[in-house]
């Protein structure tokens, strides 16, 4: 029997989520952890949620989202500091980031979509999710 493959929200449209081949207790901890974080989170971050679940080695943590980037199932992003912060793909995140202090404010509207759809149509490049940053300078930062 056939099986559409899962949806994922992306800029409030659906895509299809690339299947997921098997994967070995630790990457999927990982990967359900992941899920359960309401915003991005750094893999040391990570690894003590998980921590507190099961054994698990924080170099295991960082290859698992190697592995699941590679698979189309995790994203991550920089910040200023250089921390890098990862999410599971759910939806396309896009943020406002300060210069001077470094909070990133959320974006809820994509207007980015429509070219993702245009060239994932035009293209034998198979796009999981996309990212857009502006940066500029907080309301407290410029006053």
């Amino acid at each position: 029997m056939d099986r559409d493959p899962p949806i994922q929200k992306t800029c409030g449209a659906s895509v299809p989520v690339p299947p997921a081949p098997h994967l070995t207790p630790g990457q999927q901890a990982v990967l359900a952890a992941l899920q359960q974080q309401p915003q991005p989170i750094s893999a040391q971050a990570l690894h003590g949620v998980i921590r507190g679940q099961r054994s698990i080695g924080l170099a295991t943590v960082y290859r698992a989202l190697e592995l699941l980037k590679l698979l189309g199932l995790v994203q991550h992003r920089v910040t200023l500091t250089g921390e890098t912060l990862y999410s599971a793909v759910e939806q396309d995140h896009h943020y406002l980031t300060c210069l001077q202090c470094g909070v990133s404010v959320p974006v809820d509207s994509c207007l980015v979509q429509e070219l993702a759809a245009r060239l994932q149509g035009t293209s034998s490049f198979r796009i999981y999710y996309h990212t857009l940053e502006f940066f500029g300078v907080c309301e407290g930062c410029e006053g």
